[in-house]
């Protein structure tokens, strides 16, 4: 499934419809550029129409789900997988989550003939079947990590990056920039550049030189590579840690801006770089 082409919004009927037609074992909830909060409950009324597992791929949100600013998957989902890293704000590592165990669909049995909870499927499958010795260096780290989560200060987080994003996001509307939906329920949103007649692989190049990271992402029904791409994907989550706010929105918005106006051109992006140091260097790198 995709999203729809005008909205740039997923059709939750048109999943049910394509689900009906193929009747598919796993239907997964999630995306790494998608912009809006996911219905969990309608999908999982859609996967136990069709019999199917329903899982979420919560990489990206999951610090915010956790503050419970953004849906959440849990009541609903068969299994839940994320990062550690991302809004989390942790060590790069993953997760796999699940509510209520529950038999597997898949009839696998024990030696003595009892079939196996899907718990015990996850478990084997990342050790022995993919992992071996663990990192305990990452181990505290995430430890830590989710010390961090548990504290108020990290709802408070949270909400500044969903601000710091819905700002940044306006201001770029406001500049005549297409991003994909209109806007954003999270901490990023997804900007199609054709409009503005660059691709997302110059785009990014031109924002890298002058010290701003961006990557270049795939829009939808994109007529370019996933090596060149029509558009770039910009989030707010490390510039919140570095402690920006949403009246710091538009100066963002604006270095963007100049670049992108003038991807080529050495002494534009020579200046913004400048403008971007001279303002960082009042926002040092550790957490906030």
């Amino acid at each position: 499934y995709g999203v729809e082409k005008d909205s740039g919004l997923i059709d939750f009927n048109k999943i049910r419809e394509t689900a009906l037609k193929v009747k598919p074992k796993m239907i997964i909830a999630g995306a790494s550029a998608y912009a809006r909060d996911w219905d969990y409950a309608t999908m999982r009324a859609i996967a136990d129409e069709v019999g199917a597992l329903l899982m979420a791929d919560i990489a990206h949100p999951a610090g915010l789900i956790a503050k419970g600013l953004l849906n959440n998957p849990m009541p609903h989902c068969h299994i839940v997988t994320t990062t550690t890293h991302k809004t989390l704000r942790g060590p790069r590592g993953g997760m796999i989550l699940m509510g209520q165990d529950f038999e597997n669909p898949f009839g696998l049995k024990t030696p003595k003939g009892k079939v196996r909870k899907m718990s015990s499927l996850l478990d084997s499958g990342v050790f022995p079947g993919t992992q071996g010795g663990p990192l305990m260096h990452i181990i505290a780290a995430k430890a830590v990590a989710f010390g961090e989560a548990l504290q108020p200060s990290f709802k408070s987080y949270g909400e500044q990056v969903i601000q710091n994003a819905q700002a940044l996001c306006a201001e770029f509307v406001a500049r005549g920039y297409h991003v994909i939906s209109g806007g954003t329920d999270n901490h990023m949103f997804l900007m199609d550049l054709r409009s503005k007649g660059i691709t997302g692989k110059i785009a990014e190049n031109a924002l890298v030189e002058a010290d701003i990271t961006v990557n270049k992402n795939m829009v939808p029904f994109d007529t370019e590579s996933p090596f060149v791409t029509s558009g770039i994907r910009i989030g707010t989550a490390a510039v919140t840690s570095r402690g920006l706010l949403a009246a710091d929105m538009p100066f963002i918005a604006e270095q963007i801006d100049r670049v992108l106006t003038a991807p080529e051109n050495g002494t534009v992006i020579a200046e913004v770089k400048g403008t971007v140091h001279e303002k960082m260097q009042h926002y040092p790198l550790q957490a906030k």
